[in-house]
């Protein structure tokens, strides 16, 4: 798993105030993993965001949550009217938006999506022919469109694509984070449910019996360190990690290096910046593997001479 520091500038905004007529009870208190499925899905995303902001019907119960709660000022508006309410909440740039229906969220994959939006308004996952409009990432800049929206009542949030800078994420990108696409499984109903429980069974034993994995620092030298303001990052990945899997984990735990220094694609560094492994070789290829205790640096390419 890589490591997923805090987001300073971004908030997760949780919609939670459907109808769930399918599912024909709250999907807010399904039980997952021994707690309701809300509290399940704000403790994941506590590993990103400080901020976290549930958007909830005027008159529903939810679980009770140390995290901001909004109610839509009219209820049942769709996704675009949560999303008006729960932009206009947050105190940050930008936010990962989602339902509360999701119960495999993807830390890595989520820290991925915010590393993108630096140059864009939207970064959206395309997952099996269609756009994944919940489980994206939007610009607070964006909130005088969706509410001009809301008043023409297009309620599907696809509508604003076509008018901001909209990223669109392949399903290449996302499997190297998700392979099986679980981050889209929503539960709408009983069905749902219980196919989302017997995933989650079948995955434990391989959570609870995990790979090690290795362990690696990157030590970042003039520009690079400049445009992070920090000097190193710790990474922990999959054992067999190549440096191509160093320079995606690095690119989600500091997100302002993607299309600065490495390639928007996560997978290589740009023109103009190198690698040296341990102070000994400067390596170019990315399929080069990684030991544990590996030192990485990554500085400008005349440094190195």
């Amino acid at each position: 798993m890589t490591g997923c520091p805090t987001l300073p500038d971004a908030s997760a905004v949780v919609l939670a105030g459907g109808k769930s007529s399918r599912m024909g009870s709250s999907k807010a208190f399904l039980r997952f993993d021994d707690e309701p499925i809300l509290v399940h899905i704000v403790r994941t995303l506590r590993r990103i965001f400080s901020e976290i902001i549930i958007v909830a019907a005027p008159e529903q119960e939810l679980p009770s949550l140390p995290v901001a709660v909004v109610r839509d000022q009219v209820a049942h508006q769709g996704p675009v009217g949560g999303l008006c309410y729960g932009l206009k909440a947050t105190g940050t740039s930008f936010s990962f938006v989602t339902s509360c229906d999701v119960a495999f969220l993807n830390p890595e994959l989520i820290s991925y999506l915010a590393s993108r939006i630096s140059e864009y308004d939207v970064v959206v996952p395309h997952w099996q022919q269609r756009l994944q409009p919940l489980h994206a990432v939007y610009r607070r800049s964006v909130l005088p469109l969706l509410e001009g929206q809301l008043e023409r009542g297009q309620l599907r949030p696809i509508h604003l694509f076509d008018h901001v800078r909209t990223c669109t994420v392949d399903e290449d990108a996302i499997r190297r984070f998700d392979p099986d696409g679980l981050s889209f499984l929503n539960m709408n109903t009983p069905q749902d449910y219980e196919e989302a429980l017997k995933r989650w069974e079948e995955r434990r034993p391989r959570e609870d019996f995990s790979d090690p994995g290795v362990t690696c620092t990157v030590e970042l030298f003039g520009v690079a360190r400049l445009v992070a303001k920090t000097k190193e990052a710790s990474l922990s990945l999959p054992s067999g990690a190549t440096l191509s899997q160093v320079y995606s984990a690095l690119g989600a735990a500091l997100p302002m290096l993607s299309g600065r220094v490495i390639s928007p694609d996560g997978r290589s560094l740009l023109p103009g910046y190198a690698c040296n492994v341990n102070g000994l070789d400067f390596v170019r290829t990315t399929t080069a593997a990684i030991r544990s205790g590996d030192r990485i640096f990554i500085l400008s390419a005349d440094a190195g001479g």
